[in-house]
């Protein structure tokens, strides 16, 4: 792992950057995530740290170069995110105010344990995102699509798939050591965990997703308004169907994503801004 300075051009910023508008507007409702999530991260993983023995060194070495790729996914998505602001997208500011305020009320009120357990399970998510892309699942969706976007989305995917056993032994060797952590807690909170983090996460990009397309949508025709929808069933058809096989695997007790591969296009993805500072 390392950390890697993209300088993305945001200056031919169109909210619309792919074919199909609807499956832009689905990525960029999910940019939100990371502009509040990624400090999260960050505060759980530094509290992780804290409490895991030293003698867990490369681990160590490990949660720190997680911690410093996530405040870059965070900087780029906060800039990202800007360029929807000044397009008129500024509706999402107030659902964006109550998602980072949960973020908040987590870190002061929720254990360590419940923490990194809700991010294992972001994490898994963003794992299950990175195949999506770079498996040729949606390859028909981002024909054409905008470079400064879907680049941006293949760097920070390409290193949240590098990233993706951090905090899985982060909690594995906090909370699953015995044989009985590693049912109770390794299992059987993972799981629970999982489904609180996707749950908790889709509910607010369905709201900001809402948000973007009742603005695309306010001024369109009756029959405008029908492709749109079918455009948006369509998207989330082929992104669901390659999804859900993967995202079910989490649920399995031999889950471990170390066994997942790198495929050579995150490889080229993550040599590509390698150099950059």
């Amino acid at each position: 792992m390392q950390v890697r300075f993209p300088q993305f051009d945001y200056s031919q910023f169109r909210a619309h950057w792919a074919r199909n508008p609807e499956f832009a507007q689905a990525y960029n409702a999910f940019s939100v995530v990371p502009a509040h999530i990624e400090p999260y991260l960050v505060k759980v993983m530094m509290r992780a740290r804290q409490a895991l023995d030293r003698s867990h060194e490369q681990l160590h070495q490990e949660m720190q170069m997680f911690i410093r790729q996530e405040v870059q996914h965070n900087k780029q998505h906060v800039a990202f995110n800007n360029c929807m602001y000044e397009a008129g997208y500024d509706a999402l500011k107030p659902i964006e105010a109550e998602y980072a305020a949960d973020y908040a009320a987590f870190v002061a009120k929720r254990s360590l344990k419940f923490n990194l357990a809700y991010c294992e399970g972001f994490e898994a998510l963003g794992c299950a995102a990175a195949e999506l892309w770079f498996r040729g699942d949606i390859d028909e969706l981002l024909e054409g699509a905008d470079a400064y976007a879907a680049e941006l989305w293949r760097w920070h995917l390409a290193e949240e798939f590098e990233h993706r056993t951090v905090c899985f032994d982060a909690f594995k060797a906090l909370y699953a050591k015995g044989w009985w952590q590693a049912v109770a807690n390794g299992y059987f909170y993972r799981v629970w965990a999982f489904f609180y983090a996707v749950r908790h996460i889709n509910g607010y990009l369905a709201r900001c997703e809402a948000a973007l397309l009742a603005k695309d949508r306010a001024a369109m025709t009756d029959a405008e308004l029908k492709q749109s929808r079918q455009r948006q069933r369509a998207a989330k058809n082929m992104i669901s169907r390659a999804t859900l096989p993967r995202l079910l695997r989490v649920l399995s007790p031999f889950y471990n994503p170390r066994k997942k591969q790198e495929t050579a296009s995150m490889r080229r993805i993550l040599n590509k801004y390698a150099g950059q500072t």
